[in-house]
């Protein structure tokens, strides 16, 4: 089992224990009372133990048995509503315990027994051994070992994966449900939603991709792997599993626009001297940038070289296309003029160029003529709301900033 689960073998111990204490406690013990139990590996031989914890007037709540009664009625009513209606937590945080004889030690009695006992320490008391249990206790021993299992491997779950948020991940499809693919990964199955998925890309069951993780789900009864191949992240990190440049630091991706499964365009800097950073996302003979283009499906990349000075950015975000001038105007916009054999160039299909190239820069772009540049061009203006001049957008939270989904 402990194989099995990918758990250490004292946690799956430490579960049957557990399970056989609760079956014990329903066979032979009292509703309050915190039992435990034992197991020899060698002989098989089961020991139980009553704990109680000891405690005084300063740590417990000594209440009357119709008002302990009141208060559990109480509280089994608090639990509904929250169950059903999902009522916030009732207001018992700062109250004190009540005291439970069958859970409970006073200081007074506890130190009859152990000269040094101390508040808050925990005394054992052995029990009758009992190796005979009914249906009900070995039912309740299965739900308690079956619970403790699943809580371990969760939390060996969350463990693992805890530390790959915003990681490339392989897996394989395992099902579909309502457009959206689960994805075998081992010991935890992930989800990409359906808005998370390539448009137009088709999945097979048992076809192995990759993916990025973009979140860890711990408020599930498994923890939830929520992945993606849309998210412009995914296109960055592909690029840093291929390229050793961006990987070291010497290429840095300095803001990334994409449509996914249609079109990226990539604004890369380099950090180090002699480094050309377009030459090196795209690789001898275009192996590099193939390698992740295969990946996405043929998606389109396009590489530019980041630059400081916004008319040069501007101009190299709109390739393929060649401009001839870059205009800036206030309030973060430029006025792009063009060849009028470069005008459908610069628009692309549906104003997708000038679109992604406006979301790569931050900059507002009207792409016009040059022979005629009092007229506006259909499809050529695209830009979101003017930013501040001064901020910048460079470095990786603009990948995280243009999604294209808001």
């Amino acid at each position: 089992m402990a194989d099995e689960k990918g758990l250490p073998a004292e946690k799956v111990l430490d579960a049957i224990e557990s399970s056989i204490a609760a079956a014990y406690k329903k066979e032979y013990g009292e509703r309050g009372e915190v039992i435990r139990a034992k197991l020899d590996l060698k002989t098989g031989e089961l020991r139980f133990w009553r704990v109680k914890t000891v405690v005084d007037a300063s740590t417990v709540r000594f209440v009357g048995q119709e008002e302990a009664e009141a208060e559990e009625r109480e509280e089994r009513e608090a639990r509904k509503r929250r169950r059903d209606e999902e009522f916030p937590e009732p207001e018992t945080e700062n109250r004190l315990p009540r005291f439970n004889a069958d859970r409970h030690i006073l200081i007074e009695e506890a130190k009859s027994i152990k000269a040094d006992a101390t508040l808050g320490e925990e005394l054992t008391f052995p029990l009758e051994t009992h190796e005979d249990f009914g249906r009900i206790a070995a039912q309740a021993a299965k739900q308690a070992i079956f619970q403790r299992l699943r809580e371990s491997e969760r939390e060996s779950i969350l463990a693992e994966w805890r530390g790959k948020e915003g990681q490339i991940v392989s897996g394989a499809v395992q099902r579909f449900e309502r457009g959206h693919v689960y994805v075998d990964l081992g010991r935890a199955t992930g989800v990409m939603f359906a808005n998370e998925s390539i448009p137009g890309e088709h999945y097979r069951t048992g076809e192995r991709l990759r993916f990025l993780v973009l979140a860890v789900q711990e408020d599930t009864r498994l923890p939830g792997i929520i992945l993606s191949r849309s998210h412009p992240k995914f296109v960055a990190k592909l690029f840093e599993m291929e390229v050793p440049e961006v990987a070291d630091g010497a290429v840095e991706i300095k803001t990334l626009a994409r449509e996914p499964g249609s079109r990226t365009k990539v604004a890369v800097a380099s950090n180090a001297e002699g480094v050309d950073p377009v030459g090196a996302l795209v690789g001898q003979r275009g192996t590099r940038v193939m390698a992740v283009n295969n990946e996405l499906g043929q998606e389109k990349i396009d590489i530019t070289e980041w630059s400081e000075d916004p008319e040069k950015f501007i101009a190299s975000a709109l390739s393929p296309a060649k401009t001839k001038s870059v205009e800036i105007l206030p309030r973060r916009e430029a006025r792009v003029y063009v060849a009028e054999d470069q005008l459908s160039l610069a628009i692309g299909r549906g104003g997708q160029n000038v679109r992604l190239a406006a979301k790569l820069t931050g900059w507002k772009i009207d792409v016009r003529l040059e022979a005629r540049p009092e007229e506006v061009q259909e499809g050529g203006i695209s830009g979101t709301q003017p930013a501040d001049p001064d901020a910048d957008f460079g470095g990786e939270d603009v990948v995280d900033t243009y999604t294209g989904k808001g």
